[in-house]
């Protein structure tokens, strides 16, 4: 069956940097184009980032633009998120999602930015 798991995710002092990975399985990541949600404590899941299905344009939200960089390797089946400046305010559970004939998530990972 499809699967997304993500990975990653910690504790890390603001200026810092964290990367998530997100393995698919069950299906060819390589056909999809593939996406990065965060959901913060009382507030509703929002896009981060977008990759197309060959890893030629990736897409950011304007909070993260700058700071966060999209990636995919679709031999290992992987997409990655690679976050450098971080700050307080980019505190969240982090999902990746994938859209094929159903809307998958992963179950997520914790990014807690704190000094």
């Amino acid at each position: 069956q499809v699967q997304l798991v993500e990975s990653g995710g910690g504790l890390v002092q603001p200026g810092g940097s964290l990367r998530l990975s997100c393995a698919a399985s069950g299906f060819s990541l390589s056909r999809y184009f593939m996406r990065w949600y965060r959901q913060a404590p009382g507030k509703e899941r929002e896009y981060v980032a977008s990759i197309t299905s060959d890893g030629g344009r990736a897409n950011y939200a304007d909070s993260v633009k700058g700071r966060f960089t999209m990636s995919r390797d679709n031999v290992q089946n992987t997409v990655f998120l690679q976050m450098d400046s971080l700050k307080p305010e980019d505190t969240a559970v982090y999902y990746c999602n994938a859209v094929l004939t159903s809307n998958y998530w992963g179950q997520g990972t914790q990014v807690t930015v704190s000094s």
